[in-house]
């Protein structure tokens, strides 16, 4: 159950009076009703208030719910007197606090406070001390009981004066109907309308029971409060604790805590051998490039601590390729063709290719000249969502589109392992401390190539995948 629930069900089972126990030396509604109408016809002929049309009674239809025998059910207009607001054109009214107060609408009201700040020497429409306020247009159905002595009030209020009735407890009533007002609002734009204010069936207690359930409210009111704090730290909880999982899955993950160690599956120093011989092999054959050497790993550089079998090593020394896409951003198609782009606007938060970018062949040729995206291909954002990494799929003519880069694994390491390292909290947060530029911040192919990544032999790598496989969807369902 929300707060707003929880004090909706306080507030109803004031209205019904099942808050407080009914005392029968407190008399009854229809007593007081009695007394109102006295003093309603003694105001009415005294000129303070202005006598209303009679509404119909209030039929077995109407009724919504039982009520004890002492209570009555009464139209509200027979126990107040409301008073709508109106507008006044802006040579009516100052900000030099000439005049009294003028409260124009919901941003009046904070609370049980009420914010002045227009003031006018030509008022009309006055609501005085102890009125009930009640927002009806804009941002309806907030209430606040005026402490001024008096204010004019714009159209977007209505001013409610309860005769011979506790004003907290209509204030809380009204509260209660909210809800059903604005459903039959007319106009396109939510609002309360005063004949439908004026109709409502109120549920009349003794005075002396309505004091006693507002004293019981409002010791209530801090409890809810209280309850409140309570369930949004635990909504917010709720809301972070599949992310922090996620993070928390993906860091065990890196640091080798996620699955067991095997002996008989090699080490990572063995693998990364067996990568190194391979990427001569292919600078002999003129098949990449050869690049300059990056500096040795030191101590200061380690964030954690891996198991023994594992390696560390910079990125660029494990990838077969690292390039971005010097060219400016391509000409996009509204219509799909034959040849795609991806970039940033491509990728989600989960790593997903959410969509294509449609370029035409010549654009494609150009774009693909260093280096042609295939299968199993890792592209990764650089700029705006930075550090979304995903894995190009077969049969699609793919070239790159602006702010992403693209990372090529050597047999031995899987694409899968290496997104999840590129997108673990530890390399986020490397990166995101790092990114450069002014107004739209990116993140530089060199610190990417930099990048320290945990190796595991292959055989564990692909356990890891299989781990996380069976887990992330499990944490996207928390969400």
């Amino acid at each position: 159950m929300t707060p707003q629930e929880l004090k909706n069900s306080i507030l109803q089972l004031a209205i019904q009076g099942k808050l407080v126990e009914q005392r029968p030396e407190e008399g009854t509604a229809e007593e007081l009703y009695k007394q109102i109408q006295a003093e309603k016809l003694a105001l009415i002929k005294a000129g303070k208030i202005k006598k209303e049309k009679p509404l119909p009674e209030i039929t077995e239809d109407e009724i919504p719910f039982e009520i004890p025998e002492s209570w009555m059910w009464v139209r509200l207009n027979t126990v107040i007197s409301l008073l709508s607001g109106s507008d006044l054109t802006p040579d009516k009214y100052n900000a030099q606090c000439k005049g009294i107060p003028y409260i124009t609408g919901a941003s009046n009201i904070e609370g049980n406070s009420i914010i002045i700040n227009r003031w006018t020497e030509y008022p009309n429409n006055i609501a005085h001390c102890g009125d009930l306020l009640l927002t009806c247009k804009g941002t309806v159905g907030k209430t606040s009981i005026l402490a001024e002595k008096e204010v004019h009030i714009a159209r977007q209020i209505m001013a409610i004066t309860p005769i011979l009735v506790d004003t907290v407890f209509i204030q809380r009533f009204i509260e209660c109907q909210v809800d059903n007002l604005k459903s039959k609002a007319k106009s396109m734009i939510p609002g309360i309308e005063r004949d439908n204010v004026l109709k409502l069936a109120l549920p009349l207690p003794p005075l002396a029971e309505q004091k006693r359930i507002v004293a019981k409210i409002e010791e209530l009111l801090p409890l809810i409060e209280r309850y409140e704090k309570a369930w949004s730290r635990l909504e917010d909880f709720n809301k972070r604790f599949p992310v922090d999982m996620q993070k928390s899955i993906l860091q065990m993950a890196i640091q080798g805590k996620l699955v067991e160690q095997r002996p008989e599956e090699g080490t990572g120093e063995e693998l990364y051998r067996q990568i190194q011989t391979e990427k001569q092999a292919l600078i002999k054959a003129g098949k990449i490039k050869k690049e300059k050497p990056l500096p040795e790993i030191t101590e200061d550089e380690i964030p954690f601590e891996i198991p023994e079998s594992w390696k560390w090593v910079r990125l660029s020394n494990l990838a077969s390729a690292i390039v971005d896409c010097p060219h400016s951003t391509p000409h996009y198609h509204e219509q799909s063709t034959d040849y795609v782009a991806i970039d940033t606007n491509c990728i989600d938060a989960d790593s997903n290719i959410t969509g294509w970018r449609y370029v035409d062949e010549e654009t494609y040729r150009v774009r693909i000249s260093r280096l042609q995206p295939i299968l199993n291909d890792i592209v990764y954002t650089r700029e705006g969502s930075i550090c979304r990494a995903a894995i190009l799929p077969a049969n699609k003519a793919v070239c790159l589109g602006q702010r992403v880069m693209l990372i090529r694994c050597p047999d031995g390491v899987l694409s899968e392992y290496i997104k999840m390292i590129l997108m673990a909290p530890q390399t986020v947060n490397t990166l995101t401390a790092k990114q450069k530029g002014i107004g739209a911040k990116h993140v530089n192919v060199a610190d990417v190539c930099n990048l320290l990544l945990p190796l595991p032999p292959t055989t564990e790598q692909e356990r890891i995948i299989a781990k996380l496989e069976l887990l992330m969807p499990l944490c996207r369902r928390l969400k």
